[in-house]
């Protein structure tokens, strides 16, 4: 009688010594010939392998390191009886404080406003094809980035000495309407002089670098379908060119907040000046301090926030999927949390 090698060959002889064993069916579990076919009982072979995750022990050690640091930080702050927390409390929401407050803010305000403004225009003349706008454009920038902006308030402040009176008439010739320069300038509106000159230079070089990004094509495209230079620049080349402007913007718009705190030089009721002018009365140096510190970082938490929806918002036409809010950043980590727990407790039960 012949062997199965004999019949089929060695090949397939080795191929099926090779060959993994077939679940076994089990017929004897107890469940009677009514209970269905017998059940295949798997091998331990056939089972995924379960996937472990890497384990970062440098990363917890690290930021294990950083929350004791910062736990130590905040200690030695909440502690320390030389911050007399009583005081900033008293003071926090006096209506001295509040008052330097509001016109600090708008101060920042107009500031920014007026700055871009200004800016804009003087972007624009930066890539004209005129010599002499971008030449003057330039010199303009030049001017009021290279000098400081203290200088600057101070030189506004005593414009006076250089121009008594400012007159509007004919040039080298009669003049209709004469001001003194003492009684035009009080110090509120020389700061809000110095500083929008100031920030219209940086927010030129803004805006000329947001119209930049934007590929030539999309006005050369304009131009092939008759679109004026001027209507494509405010409705397809500006658009585009905000998502550029908008996180350079938003870092002015934070600084020029801080910087308006120079204007106390001049003697204007911003909330440092007039935080000053409290503790020069009660010699209490640091909380005053304190107050002014807080409220500064309460209104930049607050800015910094919009400056996030604003990109969110230009960001829809050049990502795939928006950025995730904070609000569901944490809904999200919550799930995973959750997940995770609902994992753990179902291996231990």
């Amino acid at each position: 009688m012949a062997s199965p090698s004999d019949l089929y060959g060695p090949a397939h002889t080795s191929a099926s010594a090779s060959a993994p064993p077939a679940p076994r069916l089990d017929a004897s579990d107890g469940r009677g010939p009514e209970a269905g076919p017998p059940r295949i009982r798997k091998s331990p072979e056939s089972d995924p392998p379960r996937i472990v995750p890497r384990r970062h022990t440098g990363r917890r050690l690290t930021a294990a390191a950083a929350l004791l640091v910062l736990a130590m930080a905040v200690g030695s702050v909440v502690r320390n009886r030389a911050f007399q927390w009583d005081v900033v409390g008293r003071y926090f929401t006096t209506a001295a404080v509040l008052d330097g407050l509001l016109l600090t803010l708008w101060l920042t305000g107009v500031v920014m406003v007026l700055g871009f403004l200004l800016g804009t225009p003087l972007a624009v003349m930066r890539l004209s094809a005129n010599p002499v706008l971008r030449a003057l454009s330039w010199g303009y920038v030049w001017i009021f980035r290279s000098t400081p902006l203290l200088v600057q308030l101070l030189f506004w402040f005593n414009i006076g000495a250089l121009y008594p009176t400012l007159g509007l008439g004919i040039p080298f010739g009669p003049e209709f309407v004469t001001v003194k320069t003492v009684n035009l300038l009080g110090p509120t509106l020389t700061a809000v002089i110095g500083l929008t000159l100031h920030e219209a230079a940086y927010a030129a070089e803004v805006v000329r670098g947001g119209i930049l990004s934007v590929d030539a094509g999309q006005t050369e495209a304009a131009q092939a379908l008759g679109i004026g230079r001027p209507r494509a620049l405010r409705r397809i080349v500006i658009p585009q060119a905000m998502r550029s402007i908008v996180p350079t913007a938003g870092n002015m718009l934070i600084g020029t907040l801080k910087g308006t705190s120079i204007v106390s030089v001049l003697a204007v009721h911003d909330l440092l000046y007039s935080v000053q002018l409290v503790y020069n009365q009660t010699y209490q140096v640091i909380p005053l301090l304190m107050v002014a510190t807080l409220w500064y970082i309460a209104v930049t938490t607050v800015l910094s926030a919009g400056q996030f929806y604003v990109e969110r918002h230009y960001a829809r036409g050049s990502a795939r999927a928006l950025p995730p809010t904070p609000p569901q950043r944490l809904l999200t980590r919550l799930s995973t949390l959750r997940a995770r727990w609902e994992s753990a407790a179902g291996r231990r039960g």
